[in-house]
């Protein structure tokens, strides 16, 4: 996988400009192993309650991107340590989190990509609450189902389809 989002925004101008091509704010920290990943959408919607991220999870990545869309929450943790080696073990390529992660030293080691805004200690609820596979907004960029995901080192865009 060689790509460079700078590359892919000058590539995709007009994609910009209609759109189909997102760059999310520059507010997403880095964590995992993996600086540069990309691959189709899976998204989340939840509420400080990370049971459905722990079940999506569990399910075979197939090379797919976790988007959650945790309302930006800084007040608990929606992935942590074992969710990292759960998502690097069924094939995962990468978690977006608009939310908090914890157990950034675990995660740090874990060979997927990981983004999110913050690391906070506080665990997360368990009562599955939120939706799965439907259309969310992170930091203001719509993601839907399947579109693509990539992120390096300058940022982390959003694409209606997967680029060249």
């Amino acid at each position: 996988m060689t790509f460079a989002t700078t590359d892919l925004c000058d590539d995709y101008a007009a994609m910009l400009d209609n759109g189909t091509l997102a760059v999310l704010p520059p507010v997403y920290r880095s964590f995992g192993q993996k600086q540069r990943f990309c691959g189709p959408a899976a998204t989340l919607r939840v509420h400080e309650d990370n049971a459905l991220v722990r079940s999506e999870l569990e399910q075979p990545g197939q090379g797919r991107v976790l988007v959650i869309d945790g309302g930006g929450s800084l007040r608990r943790a929606l992935v942590g340590g074992q969710l990292g080696v759960l998502a690097e073990h069924n094939g995962w390529a990468g978690i977006v989190v608009d939310g908090c992660i914890r157990d950034c030293d675990e995660l740090s080691v874990c060979q997927i990509g990981v983004r999110a805004l913050a690391t906070h200690p506080r665990k997360s609820g368990k009562t599955g609450a939120g939706q799965r596979d439907v259309r969310i907004q992170i930091s203001g960029v719509a993601v839907s189902p399947g579109d693509w995901i990539y992120a390096d080192a300058d940022g982390v865009l959003v694409a209606s389809h997967e680029l060249d």
